[in-house]
């Protein structure tokens, strides 16, 4: 599998420079990051959250591959009583263009509202998967902000 079309195809539409970054098979943010040899302050990883609200029934929080997710922080910044991790056929069915788990952080995109944590904004660029298991896109953070429009908040913790 080849990154995304319809990834590229939003880009491309909403006129965002990016550059398309290939690597070897890797599955979680921070071994993207070994193996683009880049921090994983700049790695977005992408978590698919099912809440218990019918309006947002799953949402998507985007941290640094540095941290891991402070599940009572995010429950009061998405305004939320319970969220639980979900499983691979929610990916599938509300990410069908991608590998599981490879979905690239672009809530507006498959129409899943985005939570990002404020670490990821203390970058210039960011880098996230596009799709697959060996290929990523780097932008620029504000472009992936105004692309989001996400709420943001502080819910991630180091790992």
């Amino acid at each position: 599998m080849a990154v995304s079309k319809k990834i590229v195809s939003y880009l491309k539409k909403n006129k965002v420079a990016y550059k398309t970054l290939k690597h070897e098979v890797a599955y979680t943010a921070q071994e993207i990051a070994a193996v683009q040899h880049v921090s994983g302050k700049v790695v977005a990883k992408s978590v698919l959250i099912k809440t218990d609200r019918k309006d947002k029934n799953f949402i998507l929080a985007v941290l640094p591959a540095t941290h891991l997710i402070d599940f009572n922080k995010l429950k009061k910044i998405a305004k939320v009583k319970k969220l639980t991790l979900a499983k691979e056929e929610d990916m599938s069915k509300l990410f069908p263009d991608v590998e599981a788990g490879a979905m690239a952080p672009l809530g507006p995109l498959y129409n899943i509202p985005i939570y990002i944590d404020k670490a990821l904004g203390l970058r210039e660029d960011i880098i996230f998967n596009a799709g697959t298991h060996t290929d990523m896109i780097k932008i620029r953070y504000k472009d992936f902000d105004k692309l989001n429009k996400p709420t943001t908040g502080i819910f991630g913790k180091l790992s």
